[in-house]
């Protein structure tokens, strides 16, 4: 008896008033498109990784035959010739299996946390409030922040400043865009 009057308490307390509702779902609805195309271009990514690994595989295997051909006719020359090339093929497979891998890991973790934000944006919807301490709502607040260009409730210190500047969206886009930029230049992509 008591449990049932406690969980209604508890429906009662994480219950969103329709401002808050529709402002959540709003931001949440934003994200998922976001990340939505980002799970597409994951995808592409990784379809390119693939073919451009069938396409090292086959120079590999066509350098494998041709060394074998020239050690079958004694052309030491070509044969020496042929196992540099065989290592730079065997060592360029070796890398896109490994960028294959990591890219299918990265694009698994993409698509549950998408999971996990359409049953949070479920939730906010029907009014119920997301876990307000969970990991995801961190990252919500985090995201938050950073939309509001506010470094300080960010915690990392970076902008002491007492009224830290507005930008345009424009110019946080552009920002997030050198960035990205940045990183994919980083990482070789």
């Amino acid at each position: 008896m008591f449990d049932e009057l406690r969980d209604s308490l508890r429906a009662i307390s994480s219950r969103l008033d329709p401002d808050e509702r529709r402002r959540m779902g709003s931001g949440m609805r934003e994200a998922m498109v976001h990340a939505k195309l980002a799970i597409a271009d994951m995808r592409a990514a990784l379809v390119a990784t693939e073919q451009r690994l069938a396409a090292e595989q086959t120079e590999l295997d066509t350098v494998k035959r041709r060394q074998g051909y020239a050690a079958d006719i004694g052309d030491q020359e070509t044969v020496a010739i042929a196992e540099r090339f065989v290592a730079q093929h065997a060592e360029r497979v070796a890398m896109l299996e490994s960028k294959r891998m990591v890219q299918q890991q990265e694009l698994l973790l993409a698509e549950r946390e998408y999971e996990a934000m359409s049953a949070d944006l479920r939730k906010v919807i029907s009014g119920v409030a997301p876990d307000a301490n969970g990991p995801d709502a961190a990252a919500a607040r985090e995201v938050d922040a950073l939309l509001a260009d506010d470094a300080v409730a960010l915690g990392d210190g970076l902008d002491a400043s007492p009224a830290p500047s507005r930008r345009t969206r424009a110019e946080r886009e552009a920002d997030a865009d050198a960035r990205l930029a940045d990183l994919k230049r980083k990482l070789g992509r």
